[in-house]
């Protein structure tokens, strides 16, 4: 009787696992975040003004990514979610969009020019994404990016607040710019890891044929570029993440 207890038992306990572990490998689905917009502004009684759809489109992002089925996972030290790498990694890829919006939005969008001062609450949310994304021990990884979300709606509530014009969204051609760069160095990273997956030998051109340009340390003329065949999946739904977040953000 002892003896199949310690089979049937570790048995199940290794199905409900594996059961758990394909519940849980799931990406959340696209939203329309004009219409999560909407119904935010209804719930919050608050104007749709300039810049109040894409500060409503980060926080439903870092919700999202917070709440979706299994949670958030890249911080978690128990079975079933430490066996799990593919949705970590989409986090990663979805987090590091929300850091880089919550950056140009608190440097540029929410300011009138370089010398004028940030807003509070952007100047708070900002360091707060930046937290460690795998921290599990107080003060954890959530309750930080929740704190961040806090933030975020304090400053969506003061943006549509004609009394209070101290919080601004310039919808200029710049300040996109400045974002647009972000975004163009991220995919760009990505797309030279993905397409790394078959190795290439590739001409160095970090000077980009400046001859006037330098560099700290002399590099090879020819280099040989591969992503890992273990970390290539990784680097595939750490894509995968960036761009879903993307997709809302533009």
């Amino acid at each position: 009787m002892k003896r199949k207890f310690f089979i049937i038992v570790p048995a199940a306990l290794v199905i409900i696992c594996l059961g758990m572990m394909f519940w849980f490998n799931h990406e959340p689905d696209s939203f329309d975040p004009v219409e999560r917009a909407k119904l935010h502004a209804v719930a919050h009684g608050h104007a749709d003004v300039t810049g109040t759809t894409t500060t409503s489109a980060l926080l439903e992002v870092v919700k999202v990514m917070l709440n979706k089925r299994g949670g958030y996972m890249s911080n978690d030290i128990l079975p079933p979610w430490i066996f799990l790498d593919n949705v970590p990694n989409w986090e990663v890829g979805a987090l590091t969009q929300v850091r880089d919006l919550a950056r140009v939005m608190r440097n540029d969008f929410s300011r009138s020019q370089t010398q004028s001062t940030e807003d509070p609450d952007l100047s708070q949310a900002d360091p707060l994404f930046h937290y460690s994304s795998d921290r599990w021990f107080p003060p954890d990884t959530e309750g930080r990016y929740e704190n961040g979300m806090e933030h975020l709606e304090s400053y969506l509530t003061r943006l549509a607040d004609p009394a209070q014009p101290n919080a601004q969204f310039y919808a200029r051609a710049d300040n996109l710019v400045a974002w647009l760069g972000l975004v163009e160095k991220r995919l760009g990273s990505l797309s030279q890891r993905l397409s790394a997956s078959v190795g290439q030998e590739r001409l160095n051109t970090d000077l980009s044929g400046d001859t006037a340009a330098t560099q700290s340390t002399a590099s090879p003329d020819e280099v040989d570029v591969k992503t890992s065949w273990f970390e290539i999946d990784d680097v595939f739904y750490e894509t995968r993440g960036s761009t879903w977040a993307l997709v809302h953000f533009l």
